[in-house]
């Protein structure tokens, strides 16, 4: 067990280092940060004193080891937009990409495990076929398209639903859906992929010839064994879903951390986008952490690896 979360540590700092990396080049890729921060517009006497404000004429290696220290400590600097620290803003708006994400996965979660595993378990049935269907418009179906179709639908014809904002809880249910179909089309598949491959296995077999009852085969060998792969995918997808609704949130004018990318990079307000980006890197790594300290949990051979 020692051995097993020492290399899962081993791994979460070695991520977390190549994403420290990538953030701070991601403003450097054409050498001159100023050119990327300020218009085109600004006097090179103006470039000059942002640089040396912003730290900019330092030596590059002096600039990575400030970055760092600062950001350990929750420092990424202020909003050149707002005027504000980074952090302050980032943390304001994710309440609501929490929100977003959590009522998404949930949708995802409640709806597709149970078709997976109905699927899985009854291959070529109704509901297998519902199932497929799903997983099928969840790998296909662009978020842009859908997202305008349901505020077409149910906003402007049907006037069941907000078309936009963040007022109450029927206003969560279009971006949560739009968000969750492409993880309901991927966990659809796996489920079922996973349970009709566990029905074919030699354990499962053995417990049948034992004369086990087909409820205690399914609870206590086909859903076990199946969790496994499923514990992975919605950690990740979670962390998908917190960080990567830039289209979505703005489609709907969900007021969260996507909408906040999508302004900041408008008004080339690099700071806050570094804030946004490691923060939501920071929360992927931390869930996919959670995801491997679960894996024993589930399977406890795994601690002896």
């Amino acid at each position: 067990m020692q051995r097993y979360l020492l290399s899962i540590v081993s791994q979460a700092i070695l991520v977390l280092t190549g994403v420290f990396i990538l953030v701070f080049f991601m403003v450097r890729l054409n050498g001159d940060p100023t050119a990327v921060m300020l218009s085109r517009e600004a006097s090179p006497e103006q470039r000059a004193e942002f640089r040396r404000k912003m730290g900019f004429d330092r030596p590059l290696p002096v600039q990575f080891v400030d970055f760092v220290a600062k950001a350990a400590v929750g420092d990424f600097g202020n909003s050149l937009h707002y005027r504000l620290p980074a952090l302050s803003l980032v943390l304001e708006r994710l309440p609501a990409s929490l929100e977003l994400a959590f009522v998404g996965l949930l949708m995802a979660v409640g709806i597709a495990i149970p078709l997976g595993l109905a699927g899985g378990t009854r291959p070529g049935s109704w509901i297998d076929s519902v199932g497929r269907t799903i997983g099928l418009l969840g790998q296909t179906v662009p978020a842009y398209w859908l997202a305008l179709i349901m505020i077409i639908v149910f906003a402007v014809n049907l006037r069941w639903l907000p078309t936009s904002g963040r007022s109450d809880f029927f206003s969560v249910l279009m971006p949560a859906f739009t968000l969750a179909l492409p993880t309901m089309g991927r966990l659809v598949r796996l489920t079922r992929s996973a349970v009709m491959e566990i029905m074919g296995d030699d354990y499962v077999r053995t417990a049948r010839g034992k004369g086990l009852s087909s409820q205690t085969i399914f609870y206590r060998h086909v859903l076990r064994n199946a969790a496994i792969a499923l514990v992975s995918v919605i950690g990740i997808q979670f962390g998908y879903m917190l960080g990567g609704s830039v289209l979505i949130e703005n489609v709907f004018s969900w007021p969260g951390l996507g909408k906040l990318a999508y302004e900041s990079i408008s008004n080339r307000d690099f700071p806050l986008v570094q804030a946004i980006a490691l923060f939501t890197s920071l929360a992927v790594i931390f869930l996919n952490f959670l995801v491997d300290l679960a894996y024993p949990l589930i399977d406890p051979r795994i601690r002896y690896e």
